[in-house]
């Protein structure tokens, strides 16, 4: 039986699969082969490049009128600046996609013994001339990982492609597909000098940049009834709305989903259990709590200042001018999309184990609070008065420590802190909707309880009911007014309320550079917006002094 696949390219025979060269315009990727163009396929991580490209070799070598070869070069990243070393690992690299291919018709040993002879200045050239002449079709050359290699490598790789670009297609490759995570055109190569090279200048013979996108509603959908198709189970059709707001149609996640969904959860393994909504929510909370190697790498990224110059203002809620080329960067990345004139998070999934990640010190030192449930009434609902008054104790307590825990983050502390915070109350009970974004200037969130409380893992079948509240974050900035930011998160507030068709909504407004003057004691305030009533939170942050007292 076929499965959905997380790891890898996908293989026909093995997995459910869209397919492959239906997923980027076959006719002008076919013009630019014809044309004999260098071009540049990219996408973020776990997209799906590597199996279009083995698709389309394979295609191209059925076909008969050009010899296409892949090969992944990131063998040669160990080899750093060390560039006849990388040379070598490349011209091997090659000769063995050759030989799985030819099998005896092609001489690899012979082929080894050149590889020796390389030099570093000319060891891909001459490796590319070689082959080229060894056969009587023009060869179309895909290369994988580039952006793997680093300074005098790549850059070497890069300028003895372009150097062989006017011997093709007798004496060099016919066409050059390089594929990566980012356009050539954004690479910043440091060399083994400090000088720093542009992509750009290294490969100016580029034609066309091309952009794998995610799958479609329609391309998930066809996707999940494959499995439908074999085994008979049913997902609901309002599964693959709720997939794609998780997902955002980003591949890896579609497949990890319905992995999860089908398979992983025991209790669902068998054929006849149905597929709803509910189970793809559970499904999504497992992945976001295993934090398995393809969101582990997101998350490794936080730390890269270009991603940090968009991600905190975004955890922020504040409006800031940004860098195209960071923006770019992140988009190269898959971290965020652009909507319109606002930039998101690219999914619901990447939304949600952000935050949660960045504020996992926190709620280690949360433990203290959570021995006894107090903010659950008897019925089961949640006591969110009694759960933000815990969380502004804890605030005037510990603002000053957490906020030397956010390393990298510290302007984001109010949310990130809030965020641990009510993650930590909500785990095992029911789930947090985010919504942030440049350009936004606020801070949604909406938290979706069960009740009465479902045992671990959560199971929403059954009789549970459904509690939602919304929350809205805003911090009073720099020659700001606490009434001016009240207006705006009224507003605000009472908007999101009204999207989300909830009617309890709360607004927590931060002084970080206690203008206010607001203590622990701060009655709060009530307001109504649009027949929405909103209950306003003050939160200040104690002076040194009064923290010391409270350790």
């Amino acid at each position: 039986m076929k499965y959905f696949n997380t790891a890898g390219p996908m293989r026909e025979d093995d997995h459910y699969l869209v397919d492959p060269l239906s997923r980027w315009d076959m006719e002008e990727i076919m013009t630019l082969i014809e044309q004999k163009k260098y071009f540049v396929l990219h996408a973020p991580r776990q997209t799906g490049k590597t199996t279009c490209m083995l698709a389309l070799r394979d295609r191209l070598n059925r076909e008969g009128k050009y010899f296409a070869i892949y090969v992944n070069i990131e063998i040669a990243q160990a080899c750093l600046h060390n560039v006849k070393r990388a040379m070598k690992a490349i011209a091997v690299s090659l000769f063995s996609k050759i030989e799985i291919l030819l099998k005896e018709k092609f001489d690899f040993d012979k082929a080894l013994k050149y590889s020796n002879k390389l030099n570093a200045e000319s060891g891909l050239l001459e490796t590319l001339k070689y082959l080229s002449n060894l056969f009587d079709k023009p060869i179309v050359l895909f290369i994988d990982e580039i952006d793997a290699l680093i300074g005098d490598t790549l850059i070497s790789v890069l300028r003895q492609l372009r150097s062989g670009y006017t011997d093709r297609p007798e004496n060099f490759p016919s066409s050059i597909v390089l594929c990566g995570i980012r356009d050539v055109r954004d690479y910043r190569i440091r060399t083994s000098k400090n000088e720093i090279i542009t992509g750009g200048s290294a490969f100016n013979v580029k034609a066309e940049s091309l952009r794998l996108g995610n799958l479609t509603k329609a391309e998930v959908k066809n996707l999940y009834q494959q499995h439908t198709v074999e085994t008979g189970r049913i997902f609901t059709e309002d599964c693959y709305d709720l997939v794609m707001e998780y997902s955002g149609g980003q591949p890896w996640l579609v497949n990890a989903l319905a992995y999860e969904v089908v398979w992983k959860i025991k209790e669902n393994r068998p054929p006849s259990v149905v597929i709803t909504p509910e189970k793809i929510e559970q499904a999504k909370e497992n992945l976001i709590l295993e934090r398995q190697t393809h969101l582990d790498q997101l998350v490794d990224k936080l730390q890269e200042e270009r991603v940090k110059s968009i991600i905190l203002p975004m955890i922020n809620g504040v409006q800031t001018k940004f860098n195209d080329d960071e923006t770019q960067y992140c988009i190269d990345l898959g971290l965020i999309k652009k909507e319109g004139k606002v930039f998101k998070i690219a999914n619901s999934i990447y939304a949600e184990i952000i935050p949660r990640v960045l504020s996992n010190t926190v709620q280690d030192n949360m433990l203290y609070i959570f021995e006894k449930p107090i903010w659950v009434d008897k019925d089961g609902r949640l006591n969110m008065r009694t759960m933000l008054t815990l969380f502004k104790d804890f605030w005037y307590e510990n603002a000053g420590i957490v906020t030397e825990e956010m390393v990298g983050y510290v302007e984001a502390t109010p949310q990130l802190v809030l965020q641990g915070f009510l993650q930590r109350i909500v785990n095992g009970g029911g789930y947090i909707n985010r919504e942030y974004g440049l350009g936004r200037k606020r801070v949604d969130l909406m938290i979706k309880w069960f009740y009465p409380p479902p045992t671990p893992p959560i199971n929403v079948g059954g009789d549970l009911s459904i509690q939602n509240i919304v929350l809205e974050m805003k911090i009073i900035g720099k020659k700001q007014s606490y009434e001016t930011v009240k207006k705006e998160g009224i507003i605000q507030t009472a908007e999101y309320a009204k999207y989300c068709r909830k009617n309890e909504a709360h607004l927590l407004i931060f002084d970080r550079d206690r203008s206010q003057k607001w203590t622990a004691d701060e009655e709060n305030e009530f307001a109504e917006h649009d027949g929405v009533k909103i209950e306003i939170w003050k939160l200040g942050q104690a002076e040194d002094d009064e923290m010391q007292k409270c350790q």
